[in-house]
């Protein structure tokens, strides 16, 4: 039976997924060359998706039956999607096609 289920992170919890995701999980997605910059909602919100779990690295893969997805959604003050992407750019979030 399918269910969905949804987390919310706060805190040193959060960074401390956010530090995972941005330096272990997402440079092992096969030809990984950086994370959409245009999946911004218009209020300041970013959502990402991610087609595989077992890109984490605490995921057993002998164990896993079936390879799921999941939506992981940054949720920030901002009011803007510029004002959101200069804040996730500063928190390492890795985006395509932006000059260093």
């Amino acid at each position: 039976m399918p269910i969905g289920a949804r987390v919310t992170l706060r805190g040193v919890k959060m960074y401390e997924f956010l530090d995972r995701l941005v330096s272990v999980s997402l440079p092992r997605v096969r030809d990984f060359k950086g994370i959409n910059d245009k999946a911004f909602d218009g209020r300041g919100n970013y959502t990402l998706g991610v087609t595989e779990q077992i890109i984490f690295p605490e995921i057993d893969i002998d164990k896993v039956n079936k390879i799921t997805g999941m939506d992981i959604t940054f949720v920030t003050t901002a009011n803007t999607n510029e004002e959101a992407f200069e804040l996730l750019k500063e928190l390492g979030m890795p985006f395509k096609n932006i000059k260093k």
